[in-house]
């Protein structure tokens, strides 16, 4: 089930964003829930990372958007946040607090769908998953979550945003083929590291965020720069 929260203050704007939403899931068959809030104070309160898109209003009461937003990402860097606007160039700022999109009032239906398709792409991709096996039982993972795979001996260790999760059983060649539709590249015979979560590459290096730096091996960095460009590209 996808969960979308609306912060907007006015309430028939409200509305129409509630049954745009309305409309785009009954169309795709797909489960939802959708909570509206009328400020951002009372959206911030308290807040757990339920959610897996927000449409935040710019020009609220109490507490505007984009302060709201700069908030929001202490707490949650995964959430997709789309503002809505009477006014662009106040959206253009967003990107500064990872935004995915804008959509300017009023809200029309068939740009809201459009910039709705884009979106749920994305969240369906960040749920995607993998089951680990690991001694005595297993454990599921957010393909998303993981910054890269290491092979090592014979345990294959799945580096993530909190923790490094030792799973067994696999090959990261099969790794490879499954996870090549969600991003995940071959730099050396022993990495798969996640497009998203690269910063940088120098040389023969890939440094990925946390500070992790991966080897770029020679016979394999013409396909994996070409491989990464394409993905930058989408």
């Amino acid at each position: 089930m996808i969960k979308i929260a609306i912060v907007e203050d006015t309430p028939a704007e409200a509305q129409t964003l509630s049954d745009s939403v309305a409309a785009f899931f009954k169309k795709e068959g797909a489960a939802f829930e959708c909570t509206v809030y009328g400020d951002a104070m009372s959206f911030l309160t308290g807040y757990k990372s339920v959610y897996d898109m927000v449409f935040m209003d710019i020009e609220l009461p109490l507490l505007d958007g984009m302060t709201a937003a700069e908030k929001l990402r202490k707490f949650d860097k995964k959430i997709l946040l789309i503002f809505v606007t009477n006014m662009a160039q106040f959206a253009v700022k967003g990107y500064a607090v990872d935004a995915f999109d804008y959509i300017v009032k009023p809200v029309r239906y068939q740009n809201f769908e459009m910039k709705m398709k884009k979106a749920l792409a994305r969240i369906r991709a960040e749920m995607d998953a993998i089951v680990v096996a690991k001694p005595g039982g297993m454990i599921r993972v957010r393909t998303g979550d993981i910054r890269f795979i290491e092979a090592r001996g014979h345990s294959i260790i799945y580096h993530t945003d909190g923790e490094e999760i030792v799973g067994s059983s696999t090959s990261l060649a099969s790794l490879e083929e499954r996870l090549a539709p969600s991003g995940f590249l071959r730099c050396n015979k022993c990495y798969l590291v996640n497009y998203k979560h690269i910063q940088a590459v120098q040389g023969n290096t890939v440094t990925v965020y946390g500070g992790d730096e991966l080897q770029i091996s020679r016979l394999r960095k013409k396909q994996f720069m070409t491989e990464l460009a394409d993905w930058m590209g989408k």
